[in-house]
């Protein structure tokens, strides 16, 4: 028996092993004031103000219904919100990311071949793998975005890794079409379209040169242009009739108000219905009449029920809450001297405010209509997982920005 322990059976604990459980009390007491607290205000609003609607919008169906999709919401988040603590809790640093960001890139592309196969098909697009015994679907497409983040931010940030070298580009470049190509076989554009301003976005604040990205623009715009030309003249047009039609609807949602154009337009009536304040939660006759219907009211057109009930006001405390966020993505991303970590917040804030963006102009007819998800707001458990889980790395990159 060594002489610390016999002291310390005889005395009480040594010294050492006080000294061990004060750093681990003051570990844990340091933890809160680490923390980014207009990050975790941000998210927690966005995620109340989705519970408050997602049970609003189950009233059409009914009140069993209503509390069956709030009270799965709220599993999601909870279950999100442990994913969140696990990897705030953590030194980004010290953990092998670089490795594991290979490994969950590696395990995404097989989720995605997988569920080309296996997947379940909802609304034309086979993009859910159903895990029986949770009781839930998980959509590969979303954690594929995270897993393309952290991928590249390992590429990028390592010192023999030069942006401006063609080869280094171009294996940037392949790391996101791979997963790109996958979505799109499902199809799922809107997750697809995603992975671009993420590429983009790290890319640029790798140190790519102004002339890469002026040469880049330049063919961008004259390919698109060419396509355009060629559709309107009409010489072996790329698009299929089905498409155009997508398109001519988008404009003017009313030349198919019975067929593809019926939400759209819902949508809006109910964006301009809500005025100042709104008619009230549970109130709007968009969502509880189900004029909009529950199918894409509690998801891709949940902005449209909060602009009818909440009006105005809730809105603009909802895009307040947006800003706040990508005020704490640029905060941390300029705060930290370490490359990899301001790629990761970069990357997350790529992933995030296109959703925003695309969402709301979906339901104010300034984008076409993709699926895509309000973040943090829209029913849905992949999202609200992948995105607790990204908010959580991200947290951590703040409390070890220095």
């Amino acid at each position: 028996m060594r002489i610390d322990d016999m002291v310390e059976s005889a005395t009480g604990p040594s010294r050492q092993s006080r000294r061990e459980r004060g750093g681990t009390w003051s570990a844990l007491l340091s933890f809160p004031a680490s923390l980014d607290f207009v990050q975790l205000l941000s998210l927690m609003f966005l995620l109340g103000v989705g519970l408050v609607f997602i049970r609003s919008t189950g009233e059409q169906v009914g009140t069993e219904a209503s509390l069956g999709f709030f009270a799965k919401q709220l599993r999601w988040i909870g279950g999100g919100a442990v994913l969140w603590l696990l990897a705030a809790s953590v030194d980004y640093r010290k953990i092998q990311y670089r490795v594991l960001s290979v490994l969950f890139y590696l395990a995404m592309l097989a989720l995605l071949v997988l569920v080309l196969f296996i997947g379940v098909k909802i609304n034309g697009a086979r993009s859910w793998i159903y895990l029986k015994p949770i009781g839930m679907s998980l959509q590969p497409s979303e954690f594929s975005k995270l897993s393309v983040v952290l991928l590249l931010s390992a590429m990028f940030s390592t010192p023999m890794f030069n942006v401006n070298r063609l080869a280094c580009l171009l294996l940037g470049a392949t790391a996101v079409a791979l997963p790109f190509g996958l979505i799109m076989l499902e199809p799922d554009f809107g997750s697809g379209v995603i992975l671009i301003p993420v590429f983009v976005g790290i890319v640029f604040c790798a140190g790519l040169k102004w002339r890469y990205i002026l040469l880049a623009t330049a063919a961008v715009a004259l390919i698109g242009g060419g396509l355009v030309l060629n559709e309107v003249a009409g010489y072996r047009p790329l698009l299929k009739p089905y498409q155009i039609n997508r398109i001519k609807v988008f404009l003017n949602p009313e030349l198919d108000l019975m067929g593809s154009g019926y939400n759209s337009y819902q949508a809006r009536l109910a964006v301009g219905s809500g005025g100042m304040t709104g008619k009230g939660i549970g109130e709007g006759t968009q969502n509880s009449l189900g004029f909009l219907p529950q199918t894409v009211s509690n998801n891709d057109f949940i902005f449209s029920v909060i602009a009818e009930e909440a009006g105005f006001v809730g809105c603009f405390l909802i895009i307040l809450a947006y800003l706040a966020l990508f005020y704490s993505v640029v905060r941390t991303a300029l705060a930290t001297s370490d490359p990899f970590g301001r790629y990761i917040a970069i990357g997350i804030g790529c992933i995030v405010f296109p959703h925003c963006f695309i969402n709301i102009g979906m339901c104010i007819g300034v984008t076409p209509v993709t699926g895509v998800p309000l973040p943090f707001i829209s029913y849905g458990g992949s999202f609200v997982l992948m995105g607790m889980l990204a908010f959580g790395i991200l947290q951590s990159v703040y409390r070890h920005r220095r």
